[in-house]
């Protein structure tokens, strides 16, 4: 392997790793923050707040100036984030670097997926970066609680990520990447009919990656286990999806009907939840299938991947934020075996809804 070559796979895969990595290394240690759960909440959700807002730009420029520099940039943000958050522990401060470490994962992630799609092999290294996306949200979220408790130092962990995510960042600043072909002009009217023209999978993103967040989010409640069984079962559907998408992307699959045969599959996980903590397991392994599927899928766009990778973030992003929203205040309501089965009834509209 050249240096070339080496500088991009540190740049791509580290880089994701370190990047998730240090968004849940805070969630163990939120109390040194604020001790007050108002502030808590926002110091959390301003990361996908920044997320958010930054994941569609961050396709379209991609398209403009190409992905070297745009996950330069997000790698950068990411970096400056954590060395805020290791050097103080005011709560208004934290969440401003939480919004700019949100930006920064916002900046990264859709021009490497971009670049990811272009590759003849595209489909063995979606595997390959969603599963260390999600081993990076496992190991930082375990390894910060740890270290924390070990060495008495709340944000050591947050310490240790930042540390790893400044190897990718260097490796950043000295790649030459080749650029996106295409990347001279910048057509924004591509934007709307590829939002027409692909509008099942947006909505597919919304609603299967919602319904992660959406079990997350009521089972604590719903249940009342002990928070560190909980751990064990949110961390397990992580697991789950890192098994499947390495598994998936082995093989040669047909996207859109994996897509329909997932979602009805993960209506049933939902309804599992219900009576056994399983169907964390079922829902993180359907969802690994379907974001392999959605990728394959819109790896066929020759032309604008970067708003293609943008628009396939921000849906995600989307349904993370407003799935649990809108299934909490159903539970509020009519109660949670109403929230649980609505959220099933949402996968079917997707089986039922998608084509090609």
């Amino acid at each position: 392997m050249n240096r070339l070559l080496l500088r991009s796979q540190v740049t791509l895969f580290l880089g994701v790793f370190s990047i998730m990595a240090l968004s849940n290394a805070i969630v163990p240690v939120l109390t040194t923050f604020s001790p007050a759960s108002s502030w808590e909440g926002a110091i959390y959700a301003a990361y996908f707040l920044g997320a958010f807002i930054s994941t569609l730009p961050s396709g379209i420029l991609t398209d403009r100036y190409g992905r070297t520099l745009m996950m330069r940039f997000g790698l950068v943000l990411t970096v400056t984030s954590g060395i805020i958050l290791f050097t103080s522990v005011d709560p208004v401060t934290a969440l401003a670097a939480r919004f700019l470490e949100g930006i920064g994962a916002g900046l990264f992630v859709p021009p490497a997926l971009a670049g990811i799609n272009r590759e003849v092999e595209h489909a063995k290294m979606s595997g390959y970066f969603m599963a260390l996306m999600n081993a990076g949200l496992v190991l930082g979220l375990l390894l910060a609680g740890v270290l924390a408790a070990w060495l008495d130092q709340p944000v050591a962990g947050i310490l240790l990520f930042t540390v790893l995510a400044g190897i990718p960042t260097a490796a950043s600043l000295i790649a030459r990447e080749p650029e996106i072909p295409g990347a001279d002009h910048l057509d924004a009217g591509a934007f709307f009919p590829m939002v027409k023209e692909y509008r099942w999978i947006w909505y597919s993103s919304i609603v299967l990656i919602g319904i992660t967040g959406v079990v997350t989010s009521l089972y604590p409640k719903y249940s009342g286990a002990e928070p560190d069984i909980l751990g064990y079962w949110i961390a397990g559907m992580s697991v789950a999806t890192i098994v499947a998408v390495l598994l998936i992307s082995r093989f040669s699959v047909d996207d859109i009907r994996l897509i329909r045969i997932s979602a009805i599959a993960m209506a049933a996980g939902v309804m599992i939840t219900l009576v056994h903590p399983a169907g964390f397991l079922v829902i993180g392994f359907l969802a690994g299938l379907v974001m392999i599927a959605q990728l394959g899928f819109l790896s066929r766009i020759r032309d604008h991947q970067g708003i293609a990778m943008g628009l396939f973030s921000t849906t995600s992003y989307l349904g993370m934020a407003v799935l649990p929203f809108l299934a909490g205040l159903v539970a509020d309501g009519p109660g949670f075996f109403t929230a649980f089965c609505v959220s099933a009834l949402a996968a079917v509209t997707v089986a039922v809804g998608v084509r090609k």
